[in-house]
């Protein structure tokens, strides 16, 4: 299982779970296991049979490109949670936006370089994956999703497959 920028709440519970075939991954965060750009994976074709990849796309320039080496890198028979906010109707972004400000009032925060709309769906098969979209309702209490901070993904999960 490769774990994108993990959070510290899953990491520990996944690391116990899955063992030595757990790897998380971030570009600049030392606590990762590997620093890892996921525009340029070095990891071979189809090496992981789970990918976890949450709040991590809207911060990258090229995040077709990291959803191209994301594909690329996933199990024949893996799945892929990808997860990211969808704030808009459409998704909307302008490279000519740098400053930290002006991303905030475009983006809703100020080291995100788009706002996501539920065409993230789109992007995802462009890439090459199959995607199902459910409803965070589908599998988790009202009280869970509290818990677990699953609001901030809008209500909904896309889980991914080659």
């Amino acid at each position: 299982m490769l774990h994108v920028a993990p959070e510290p709440c899953l990491e520990q519970r996944l690391r116990e779970r899955i063992g030595e075939a757990y790897l998380t991954a971030d570009l600049h965060d030392p606590r990762a296991m590997v620093q890892m750009d996921i525009c340029d994976i070095d990891y071979p074709d189809g090496a992981f049979d789970v990918i976890y990849c949450s709040h991590v796309l809207e911060h990258i320039p090229d995040d077709r490109q990291a959803m191209r080496e994301l594909h690329r890198t996933l199990a024949p028979d893996g799945w892929a949670v990808l997860s990211v906010p969808i704030s808009s109707a459409q998704t909307f972004e302008d490279p000519s936006i740098v400053e930290p400000a002006e991303r905030l009032r475009a983006f809703g925060q100020a080291d995100h370089v788009r706002s996501y709309g539920p065409d993230f769906a789109d992007r995802l098969r462009e890439a090459g994956f199959g995607v199902t979209i459910f409803e965070v309702s589908d599998v988790a209490s009202p009280d869970e999703v509290v818990r677990m901070g699953l609001a901030r993904t809008s209500g909904v999960i896309h889980y991914c497959t080659k």
